[in-house]
Parts: structure tokens; sequence; C-alpha cells
């Protein structure tokens, strides 16, 4: 008898010259792909474990049935994953010259010190003395790579030095198609893609890095628990005194922790019991997923949308096309962390799958995931950020307006469509 071993095909080293290729070759690949195996970090590889999904109003976990049976959980969207890639750009401790991308602030509210002798000296009694007096005051900020709506987010339309910059750059984008004003203040926003909503252009650009992760093969799961409050004991006095104020202020005595409070059902609009007097298991407070298949992580980067985004002139294009290959590649290849949320903190198994996918035939498969071709992605980067950052913001931070956000609450915004990704 004989027997035979299948070999795996090595995946092919990349170099600059690839991405450079990437970036300008509309010959080139459509697309790279990425393929990771997951698992919770309290399970063995091969055994079936729980892990908690998010929920969503009224439908509580986004677990859809294929036509086999075969039920599939949304674990991670792909807008919560750009919200975690976004985040790796941020340039702690260093200075501009290591930067990948301009660091933008927008500073929310100051606080004094209270330490300080200027804040010791002006006091409580005349704080607004103190606020303006203080030392070292403590800015409340919010770097642009944390805003879920990126250079488009309600925050930067609310800051009267950032928000001209921004409408300029998005008027330029939607007059001429040149990305370049847009890739000097805010390039993860073409990354991860963006849509100027709220203000006057609408212009709406896809995501270059698109990622998800899904469960296969799940049960949903249900929690019950029990509260016991002080009630029982309580004498009878008591406890008539407190249901009677409790019914003159149209309260429950269960929500303020003065009786028993079962939870066995969600807040939400489907019926509690079904017609049998059975209760109803889409109503049930949930108890997370059981996966029996595999958690796979996937992410795209998209060529095509790439080699479509143009600068003033084609040298220009090439720069950004480049720039933006190498931040893609950059959030492609983290290692970001899989703590999701709490009951769902996963880790890497196995080998990453990285292909170049063909505008025809088979995948390539290639090498972006060792620690050699993340240095190469790493210096590329590197390089063609160079370009840009003589052109980045000199101003780091921008103050918050409550003034411009209030006028905010009366424009009008685009609605989303949901399930666009």
């Amino acid at each position: 008898m004989t027997t035979t071993t299948q070999q795996r095909t090595p995946a092919s080293p990349v170099t600059t010259g690839d991405f450079d290729r990437w970036a300008t070759d509309s010959a080139g690949p459509v697309a790279l792909h990425l393929k990771q195996r997951l698992v919770a970090v309290e399970s063995v590889d091969a055994e079936p474990c729980v892990i908690y999904p998010p929920t969503y109003a009224d439908i509580g976990y986004n677990v859809d049935t294929l036509a086999d049976g075969t039920r599939v959980a949304l674990v991670d969207s792909v807008g919560s994953q750009a919200n975690r890639l976004e985040p790796t750009f941020i340039a702690v401790g260093t200075t501009r010259d290591k930067w990948l991308v301009p660091q933008l602030d927008i500073v929310l509210h100051t606080e004094p010190c209270g330490e300080c002798d200027n804040c010791k000296k002006f006091g409580e009694k005349k704080k607004r003395k103190a606020d303006e007096e203080c030392l070292s005051p403590h800015k409340e900020k919010r770097s642009i790579l944390e805003l879920a709506h990126r250079i488009a987010d309600a925050v930067v339309q609310s800051s009267p030095t950032l928000l001209p910059i921004v409408s300029k750059a998005f008027q330029k984008l939607r007059q001429t198609g040149d990305a370049g004003p847009l890739c000097a203040i805010a390039p993860t926003s073409l990354v991860f893609g963006v849509w100027d909503s709220r203000g006057g252009t609408g212009e709406k650009r896809p995501r270059l890095v698109r990622s998800l992760v899904r469960a296969w093969d799940v049960d949903t799961l249900h929690a019950a628990a029990q509260f016991n409050s002080v009630w029982k004991g309580l004498d009878e006095e008591q406890q008539e005194a407190l249901k009677k104020e409790a019914k003159a202020k149209k309260t429950k005595l269960s929500e303020k922790g003065l009786a028993d409070a079962p939870a066995i059902f969600r807040n939400t609009k489907l019926p509690q019991y079904g017609r049998d007097g059975t209760p109803n298991p889409d109503a049930r407070v949930l108890g997370g997923v059981l996966v029996r298949g595999r958690i796979e992580r996937e992410v795209t980067v998209n060529l095509v949308a790439l080699r479509g985004i143009r600068g003033s002139d084609d040298k220009e294009s090439v720069h950004i096309r480049k720039y933006l290959l190498g931040l893609s590649l950059i959030a492609a290849t983290a290692d970001i962390d899989l703590f999701l949320r709490e009951g769902c903190h996963l880790r890497y198994t196995g080998e990453d799958q990285w292909h170049a996918i063909q505008r025809r035939g088979n995948p390539l498969q290639i090498d972006l995931g060792s620690d050699a071709a993340r240095a190469v992605v790493r210096q590329f980067a590197s390089d063609a950020a160079a370009h840009f950052r003589p052109q980045w913001p000199e101003t780091v931070d921008h103050a918050f307006s409550l003034d411009e956000a209030k006028k905010l609450l009366t424009k009008s915004t685009e609605e989303e469509i949901p399930g666009e990704g």
C-alpha cells in the first residue's frame, strides 16, 4: 500500500517591485486576500467553544441560516474591524519623521489641572480664571484615527480650524478627482473608506481594506439570572409602604434594586411567550453562541479601487497609489488584538493564507505574513510617506466648537444604506 503526502505550494516572497506593480499596473492582480483561522483563548483548536458576538436591536445576534442548514454568525463587522485597524497608525512617542500618516487631534474640552500654583491661587471661587490661567491644563482629545466616520466625522465638522482644510480637500476630490489634498490630511480615510455625508460634497469613497470575522456552524445559547434583593428581609409594613410609593412614582421596585428580579427576557418588541405559554427563545436573554465549526477572519485589499484613485497628474497619481497601498498593507498585515468584547477573546492559530487574486486564473499564494515580508511592507510605506510629509498640516490640535456642533444639528444628512459595508 502506497501513501502520498500532499505538498503545500510554498508562498512566493514579495518585493517592492511587486508593490509598485500592484499599485500601478492595470493588468496586475485585482485584489489581495487573507484568510486567518481564529480560536477562543479558552479552547484547544479542535474543540467547540462559546463566544459572544455583537448584539443588534430587535434581532440579537446576527445569525444567518444557509440553504443546507448551516448557521453562520457575524462576529465582527466590516465597520468594527476598520475602527480596530485604523488606530494602529497612531504614533505615540515618535517624531514627525517617523510618522506614516498625519497625527491630528480634536480637543473636545480643556480642564485645569487643579495642582499648579495658579489653580490653587484662584480655586473654585474663581474657576473661570483658574481655567484660563492653569499652567498645565488637561486636554481631553481624540485622534482623527479614532473617529468612527474618520475625517467626515461630526466632530471634524464642528472644528473651525480643521473643517475648512477638510472641506477644500473634499471639494477638490469631488470636482476634479484629485485625491492629493485629502491624502495629505487624512490618508487612512481613503484606506478605510469615507463619506462626506455631513459636508457639502456628499463625496463617497470605497474601502481599500475590508475585513470581517465570521463563525460557522453555530447554535445560539441563552442565559438567565436571578437578582435577590433584601425584599424578603423587610417586614410586611415596610413592603406595603414601598409598594405604595412605587405605584405613586410609577416605577418598579425591581428596577431600583428593592425587589427580586429574574432576568430571562431581553428588552425587545418580540413577545415573551408563545401561544402555548412556553418562553419565546427569540426573546430570551442571549448567552453566546456555541461554535462547532471554524472562526475565520478575512481581509481583502481592493487593488482595482486603489488604481482608480487619481492625483493632479500621472506622476502624482503614482505617488498617491503607492502611499495608499503601503498603508493598506500595513493595516492588512497588522496583528491586531482580538479581544473583541466581553466573552469574545480570540487568538490566531495556524498560518496566514495570503493570495494575490488574478483577473483570470488561479490565485497565487504569496508571503505577506512573515516578519521579513512585514519589514519590506513597512519600509515601502515609509518611503512612500516621504513624498507627503512636507504637505502634512503643521497644526496638530484643533478645538471642538459646541456652537458649530449646534449648527450641525440643523443640516441635512444623507442616510447610510444598511448592508453596504
